[in-house]
């Protein structure tokens, strides 16, 4: 720098400065890489980790298309909750009444529907409203009078508990026989036609690569900061190679039926649609930018105009709404509700959310991030069931997991915050 200071014209003092730029660059691109901007990476590989074990372990069998087509059909629930999860972590907050106001929405779809003969559509309609409803007063009691949030929802699942077993009257199952209830997710025959099952994703893959390609372009115009060559392919590349290739093992599905195929379920579409409309929305929208921005700094985002106590009611709504869903496509898949909150749900859709890369500390993740989780947390359960090992062993691997995935975050935290208080 001395050098600089005495010779700023030397034509040979400016490429000294200019080598010594582009390797301070190179070693802090390298340090961000190390200090976590690996993306997704770290995830992928463990899934190829868990896949790879349990086929080896398993002969085969975890990799039939059977299996996988019922191993998506399991996450579903993990993984819309995980949704709704993953919009509270965004804010440094925590839900803990998921499964009892997916399980309490259900009873309510499930008494409207068969006790009372209401209809279907109507009935499931009501069950997600009352999810919105239960999740807007854990929003009220948050962000209008600052109980914290984990002793609100941890109140509310006491409570959503209590009030389902009211409903049921003494009654510890109720059957759902509406076909168009069960139909959602219940019967070997909810999938979603071929053309509609193989054209509407590719469609979608279609639309997002021209989506890249053209904001690559519109950022290289402005003279913005552009990806590499090598990153944009890849970006469109696997999309395309793990969507089409899922939908190739589901489409060849043998159904239980004269050796049908069965194809895309219906609970699995959903889950992906939903997905992809709050992906839309996160990155898209005003309300998505104000959601990190409350939660990378509540402060600074109250002090820059943006409705604090607004974004964070309508969160934890819509993160009820998401469980009162998931609870309605679980029952639908039993074909019945029970009086039995799932002990393990909430912390399930917890955990894919964190080991899917969402912040507990708020303000970083995205939404594709439940997925990789969620196929994580399932394909551990799948895996072990197909090896014959009990609920002991499988919460104990996933507690691991998750504490992992908790202790990654932090020390990622922890290497940013010294990297920026070092700058």
């Amino acid at each position: 720098m001395s050098d600089v200071v005495e010779k700023p014209n030397t034509r040979g003092t400016s490429a000294a400065g200019s080598v010594e730029r582009a390797e301070y660059t190179q070693k802090r691109s390298l340090g961000q890489l190390l200090r976590g901007d690996l993306g997704f990476l770290p995830v992928i590989l463990t899934l190829v980790l868990v896949v790879a074990y349990f086929t080896i372990t398993t002969d085969g069998l975890f990799l039939k298309p059977a299996n996988l087509s019922d191993l998506l059909q399991q996450i579903v629930n993990i993984g819309i909750d995980g949704l709704g999860v993953t919009l509270v972590l965004l804010l440094g907050e925590v839900d803990l009444s998921l499964a009892a106001v997916g399980t309490f929405a259900a009873v309510v779809t499930g008494v409207l529907s068969t006790r009372l003969g209401v209809d279907p559509y109507v009935a499931m309609a009501a069950g997600i409203l009352v999810g919105a409803l239960a999740g807007f007063i854990n929003g009220i009691f948050i962000a209008v009078l600052r109980v914290p949030s984990f002793i609100v929802t941890l109140a509310g699942s006491i409570g959503y508990a209590g009030l389902l077993l009211y409903l049921l009257n003494g009654q510890s199952t109720l059957i759902v026989h509406d076909p168009v209830i069960v139909s959602i997710a219940g019967t070997p025959f909810s999938f979603l036609p071929d053309w509609l099952g193989v054209g509407a994703p590719t469609v979608i893959l279609i639309l997002y690569a021209a989506w890249q390609i053209i904001e690559q372009m519109r950022r290289k115009q402005q003279g913005l900061r552009v990806k590499s060559t090598l990153s944009l392919v890849a970006n469109i590349a696997i999309p395309f190679v793990i969507v089409e290739g899922v939908i190739a093992v589901l489409e060849n599905t043998p159904g239980p039926v004269n050796g049908t195929f069965l194809g895309v379920p219906n609970s699995v579409a959903i889950f992906f649609g939903m997905l992809l409309v709050m992906w839309l929305i996160m990155t898209k929208t005003r309300f998505g930018r104000h959601v990190y921005a409350v939660g990378g700094n509540m402060e600074a985002a109250r002090r820059a105009g943006i409705n604090v106590v607004f974004i964070r009611i309508v969160v934890f709504t819509l993160c009820s709404a998401f469980a009162a869903l998931g609870g309605i496509l679980a029952a639908s898949r039993a074909t019945a509700v029970a009086s039995a909150v799932s002990p393990t749900l909430t912390l399930q859709a917890i955990a894919a959310a964190v080991i899917g890369g969402v912040s507990l500390f708020g303000g970083r993740g995205t939404v594709w991030a439940v997925v990789l989780g969620a196929l994580i947390i399932g394909g551990l359960e799948n895996g072990l069931d197909l090896r014959s090992q009990g609920t002991d062993i499988k919460e104990i691997v996933e507690g691991i997991v998750l504490v992992l995935a908790v202790t990654a975050d932090a020390l990622v935290r922890r290497a940013q915050s010294r990297s920026s208080s070092g700058r």
